[in-house]
This record gives C-alpha cells, sequence and structure tokens, in this order.
C-alpha cells in the first residue's frame, strides 16, 4: 500500500468514526468469504457499517478524531479487524451473538457505546442488553402512558355509572307518570257518576 493509498484509507475511517456514537471493533478471522459475506448481508440489513480495516490505519484514523480518545481500544487490534458503526447501541452485539450461533466468530475485540469502553469478548452479553435509544423511549412513553390511561378509564367508568344512574332514574319517573296518569281519569269517573244520579 502507497503512502497516498494509506492517507485516502485512512480518510475513509475517519469519515466513518466522525459523529459515530456506537462503534465496534470484531474479529471475522476464521469466516470463509461465504460466511463473511452472509456476515455483511446481515449488517447491512440492519443498518450496520462493516469495514475490514488494517490495525495500524483504524489506529491513525481514531488518534485524528477529535472529542473521543479511543486509545483504550488501541491494545484489542491485533490480527484481523472489522469495523462496525451503528445508530443502535445494541446492534451490533446482538448481530455478532447471532451470527456465533452457527460460528465462532466473529469475536468483539472492543466497543465504545454510549460514551463507554468496553474491552474484550467477554462484554458481549453486557453490550446485548444495553437498550437502545428507541426502546428507552418506548419505555418512557410506556409509564408514562399507563397513569393516563387509568385516568381516562377512571373518566370512562364514572361517566358510564353517571349515564346507567340516569337510565335507572328515567324508568323510575315513567312509572311515577303512569301511576299518577291513571288516577286522573277515575277521579273523572267518578265525578261523572254522581252526575248521572
Amino acid at each position: 500500500m502507497t503512502k497516498d493509498q494509506k492517507v485516502v484509507a485512512i480518510q475513509e475511517i475517519k469519515d466513518l468514526l466522525q459523529d459515530a456514537k456506537v462503534v465496534y471493533v470484531a474479529d471475522l478471522d476464521g469466516l470463509n468469504a461465504a460466511k463473511s459475506s452472509e456476515f455483511r448481508r446481515q449488517a447491512f440489513k440492519q443498518n450496520i457499517k462493516v469495514k475490514v480495516v488494517k490495525n495500524t490505519l483504524l489506529q491513525k484514523a481514531m488518534e485524528q478524531i477529535d472529542g473521543v480518545n479511543f486509545s483504550e481500544m488501541f491494545e484489542t487490534f491485533k490480527g484481523n479487524s472489522a469495523l462496525m458503526i451503528a445508530e443502535t447501541a445494541n446492534a451490533p452485539a446482538k448481530l455478532i451473538k447471532d451470527f456465533r450461533k452457527k460460528e465462532e466468530k466473529p469475536a468483539l475485540k472492543s466497543a465504545f457505546v454510549q460514551e463507554t469502553f468496553y474491552v474484550g469478548d467477554n462484554n458481549l452479553d453486557a453490550l446485548v442488553s444495553i437498550k437502545s435509544r428507541e426502546e428507552m423511549i418506548g419505555e418512557i412513553i410506556g409509564l408514562l402512558q399507563s397513569p393516563i390511561q387509568r385516568v381516562v378509564s377512571a373518566l370512562q367508568n364514572k361517566s358510564e355509572s353517571v349515564e346507567a344512574n340516569a337510565e335507572e332514574a328515567a324508568p323510575a319517573v315513567e312509572e311515577k307518570a303512569a301511576e299518577e296518569a291513571p288516577e286522573a281519569p277515575a277521579a273523572e269517573s267518578t265525578d261523572e257518576t254522581p252526575a248521572a244520579e
């Protein structure tokens, strides 16, 4: 690789990392071409960018990123490295874990997620369990909706019971009116009877 090619490669990596909030470095060594392609296909479906990189170029690119000190990850940059960039915090971890149900690799080398570094494959389960922003928002909305739903339900039950009371009262009024109505003609008939005598 020429010096110019290295500069271009470093710039490509920098472009990927520039605004990334979720950065994983995985070991794909041991995956044949077909399995590697399948892994990339699944990553693409989940909106995860995967780029196989040279460790020295990845480190140089990370050193040039402002605002984040990636140095904690550098010790893991040995052998084959694949850079994984995603929007969802746990998506790459879930992909790796799902893929490993059939294969030994990929293995997690290190990750930078939610401003925290995770070094080593033993952190994979912790990364899988991280809730994504969307999941957290969904849970918060669910928690907020729960009391509102109870209030609405209580109001609906109250309005239904008021309507039921009104419906019960209405037949009673009609019955009273019906009871009073026959009395009036009866009074008239008694008036007519004395007139006939």
